[in-house]
């Protein structure tokens, strides 16, 4: 076993499912994921919390940018109370300033807030300007990982980003892979990257089989559905990777 963890994105019921069948190591629980990701539903951490594997929730309370304000700051507090009431394991953070380095401040609150439990940097991250003075900010307040694609689009396109992220890094935090991640793309970064875990969705994509739905905008025409062969798959390849790399 290379001991290197698989976590898997879901925003749904049976994606949640999928994703345990498949031996997923732990979730990131959300909504929306079409938009990157925004907080999942209280019932939903409700149902999570029964699952078998250690459960974090998103905790972005709209789509587009990170930037947020005192009302919204709000919001998260209040999301970050339904994770822990619903006892899951960690939350997903990340707020920017507009010039896109982390906003300190407002992370500082967050975390405090959401003390005692475990914490995910998000994908904020990657637009920041100085990845050197992010990880340090992030390593001081407490998060336990970062999720990055390395500033690309794709984890894929940034191995030796991502590489120096490690690096910078510095065994303070973990960096964690994410964002394009599959089966046909996972040895592009494994076993190059010296990581302990990796962020996929595991999904295929899917066409809607009611038109109805379609037209009146109740659904997409394609949408993405978590799959737990394909968890299974890529949890295969991390399982392979020898032991120490």
């Amino acid at each position: 076993m290379s001991g290197i963890l698989l976590e898997v994105c879901v925003d749904d019921a049976k994606g949640l499912a999928a994703a345990v069948e498949g031996g997923a190591d732990r979730i990131e629980l959300c909504s929306a994921l079409a938009v990157g990701g925004l907080t999942p539903s209280a019932g939903l951490m409700a149902l999570a919390a029964h699952t078998p594997v250690p459960v974090y929730a998103m905790v972005r309370p709209r789509p587009g940018d990170f930037v947020f304000n005192a009302a919204e700051l709000d919001i998260m507090r209040h999301d970050i109370d339904a994770a822990r009431a619903a006892g899951l394991a960690g939350v997903v953070l990340g707020a920017s300033q507009a010039n896109g380095r982390l906003d300190a401040q407002t992370l500082a609150e967050l975390t405090r807030h959401a003390s005692g439990l475990g914490l995910t940097l998000h994908r904020a991250f990657d637009l920041v300007p100085d990845f050197a003075e992010a990880i340090s900010v992030a390593a001081a307040l407490g998060f336990e990982r970062i999720l990055t694609s390395g500033g690309a689009r794709t984890a894929p396109a940034a191995v030796d980003r991502l590489e120096e992220l490690v690096d910078l890094a510095a065994g303070r935090l973990s960096i964690m892979p994410g964002s394009g991640v599959t089966v046909e793309t996972i040895d592009q970064l494994m076993p190059r990257l010296c990581v302990i875990e990796v962020h996929s969705s595991c999904s295929v994509r899917e066409p809607a089989t009611d038109a109805r739905m379609v037209e009146m905008g109740f659904a997409p025409a394609v949408a993405r559905r978590t799959d737990a062969a394909t968890v299974r798959a890529i949890k295969a390849r991390l399982d392979a990777i020898p032991a120490g790399v």
